[in-house]
């Protein structure tokens, strides 16, 4: 680590402000392409996917996991298992060290190998002209990068900062569970979260106003919505929030609907806050949009031509590997004077409940209202050999593509095992496969992703006449 002082031989070729994942690709993108970089990092280094996000939310399902498939054991017969949560601390401890583990290979062992980056603690902002600052010193650089992240968004709910509420980072540290819990929001965060508690022992009550995953398919929203409320969540659909206050140990929520909602501890799970306050952005001519993410153009470059922004700091696309991605083309954008556009178009997601959800390309709702006219494919996941073979046939496969050409815009998939699948889809649409074609791809039995071949099918055929590999 160096002090924040200018360097021997003049200003920095690029300074990388933030030292999560798009901070560290940005800095190692430009430092391969021979600038001297300045990485400036405000606190724990690497950023909220390794610290706060996805290492230790993903860590802590797993851990659950055991406990949903032991009780679910007797959907074989001849099978008896029981699991219990006999010391949560433990788990809790065991996510840390993993985190702890990562963050050193994965961030602060990975800088000594990149002679042209120094890495510098200190506050970065703009001065009122427009010049970059670091703990409050001018801080030579001839360009720069934003990847400065996000964070939990509370809110404003009256009284809401008087009931000592858990978020996203907080919940994943209690060593110790309550007995009850309200979880707020149920997009992708509140569903994996809410899923995750319940599974361990705590009375759940998932609230939002928006249903369940309300970006998805309709079908999924519905039956992930089903299966959530089969293991014990009480699902909750509220038109709006009066107050929040804590009489004793007990939280209670009251609605605009006049219901009030009772637990111990209270999860806000309604979203993330781009970090773009702070900076002095106006200073330095970077706008920002309504939800505070600093606004790019295609190539990353903000309204001030010697900045770029990428990741959640830009408020859009907010998970780890397109920080990465968008990072990665600000750097080369900016240090090497190329015009790479930023391509989202065929990037999947996954949302990590049981059964899981994931996406890539268009919903039917977005095709539609794109102007396409299309067609669909809704498969059931009884339809699946391998859900069959593995007694779980919660699930479907929802296929969308464009009427006359054929062509496939999107799929989603609602599985046990359907994350490790959408890469297919993914490079189904990338190639611009048709429905057609993705129908005659050979792809291997008894396996999760051969749903996606059988969803293709069921454009023309019915599936339940075909024998076993048949197509």
């Amino acid at each position: 680590m160096k002090d924040c002082c200018t360097p021997k031989s003049g200003a920095y070729d690029l300074a990388v402000i933030g030292a999560g994942s798009a901070g560290f690709s940005a800095a190692i993108t430009a430092a391969e392409a021979g600038a001297r970089v300045a990485l400036i990092g405000n606190g724990t280094i690497g950023g909220t996917c390794v610290n706060v996000g996805c290492v230790p939310s993903k860590a802590l399902i797993r851990a659950v996991e055991s406990l949903h498939h032991a009780r679910a054991a007797s959907r074989f017969d001849g099978i008896e298992a029981e699991a219990r949560v006999a010391d949560w601390a433990a788990p809790v401890a065991q996510k840390q060290a993993l985190v702890e583990e990562l963050r050193v290979a994965k961030y602060a062992d990975v800088l000594p190998q990149h002679e042209n980056i120094d890495y510098i603690e200190g506050r970065a902002r703009f001065d009122g002209g427009g010049r970059l600052t670091v703990n409050g010193a001018a801080f030579p650089a001839t360009k720069v990068v934003i990847a400065t992240g996000s964070r939990p968004h509370v809110p404003a709910i009256p009284g809401i900062e008087t009931v000592d509420a858990l978020d996203s980072t907080s919940a994943l540290e209690m060593d110790e569970l309550p007995a009850s819990m309200l979880a707020l929001g149920a997009g992708y965060i509140g569903v994996e979260l809410a899923q995750l508690f319940a599974r361990a022992g705590v009375e759940v009550t998932l609230i939002s106003r928006r249903g369940v995953l309300p970006e998805a398919e309709p079908e999924v929203s519905e039956a992930l919505e089903g299966y959530l409320s089969e293991e014990g969540i009480r699902l909750a659909r509220v038109t709006g929030y009066e107050s929040v206050t804590r009489e004793g140990d007990t939280v209670r929520l009251t609605t605009t609907d006049g219901d009030t909602f009772d637990a111990e501890r209270l999860l806000l799970a309604t979203g993330r806050v781009p970090n773009s306050d702070g900076l002095n952005l106006g200073a330095a001519g970077i706008e920002t949009d309504d939800h505070c993410g600093i606004v790019v153009d295609a190539q990353m470059r903000t309204a001030n031509p010697k900045v770029w922004a990428a990741g959640d700091v830009t408020g859009r696309d907010q998970f780890v590997y397109m920080a990465a991605y968008g990072a990665k083309l600000a750097a080369r954008n900016a240090v090497a004077e190329e015009a790479r556009s930023y391509d989202n178009a065929t990037m999947p997601w996954v949302v990590f409940s049981d059964p899981q959800v994931a996406g890539v390309g268009l919903s039917e709702a977005q095709a539609l209202a794109a102007g396409h006219e299309v067609v669909t494919s809704v498969l059931p996941l009884d339809a699946v050999p391998r859900a069959l073979a593995a007694r779980d046939t919660r699930g479907l496969i929802k296929l969308v593509a464009e009427a006359g050409s054929k062509r496939l815009l999107g799929a989603q998939i609602l599985a046990p095992e359907g994350a490790d699948s959408i890469q297919t889809a993914a490079m189904a649409l990338k190639a611009g496969l048709t429905y057609e074609e993705l129908g005659d791809t050979i792809m291997p039995y008894l396996t999760t992703v051969e749903g996606l071949k059988l969803a293709a099918q069921t454009f023309e055929k019915d599936v339940a006449a075909l024998s076993c590999c048949a197509g």
